[in-house]
């Protein structure tokens, strides 16, 4: 009830999940990624959209009992050091194209990672999300995504390569 269409199907939901968070409405969500990925063994969740959203990749890893990761978007801030793992996405709000990154001493062969997110449209930011799992040789056990845009081609182009 809260979620506002914007020109060009762009969804706003600033009032509860991105500029101001709704803490218990985090909370369940977090619930609802554990159960659905219950019996999994992950033991990293990634989220690509910056500090703002932390809550959303540590409230879940708060209830899978994991570590939560961050991948960093642009320009490689200063205290992100060392090697890197690099995607190219293509964010179909900001109609931009720019780097994420994940710093390889956090990505491992043998993790399972559930990559975490708050949007599915066309599902560009997941495919980088999952080029990076992949360059790392760690496993993507499915991506926790708390809206989709049902009317965009990202979920059934994920759900077609076999992406949970």
């Amino acid at each position: 009830k809260d979620g506002k269409v914007k020109e060009g199907n762009v969804l706003k939901v600033d009032s509860f999940l991105n500029h101001q968070m709704d803490i218990r409405l985090l909370d369940e969500i977090g619930k609802e990624f554990r159960r659905r990925f219950a019996g999994e063994k992950i033991n990293k969740t990634f989220d690509h959209r910056g500090i703002r959203h932390r809550h959303r990749g540590g409230g879940s890893a708060a209830h899978l009992t994991i570590a939560g990761g961050l991948c960093k978007k642009e320009q490689v801030p200063k205290n992100l050091d060392g090697e890197l793992y690099t995607a190219q996405v293509t964010s179909f709000t900001r109609g931009t194209t720019f780097d994420v990154q994940v710093s390889k001493k956090y990505l491992q062969p043998g993790d399972r990672v559930l990559i975490i997110d708050d949007f599915l449209a066309k599902g560009q930011a997941l495919l980088g999300l999952l080029d990076i799992v992949a360059q790392s040789g760690a496993e993507a056990v499915g991506c926790g995504i708390v809206i989709e845009k049902g009317f965009q081609e990202g979920g059934k182009m994920l759900r077609e390569r076999g992406v949970r």
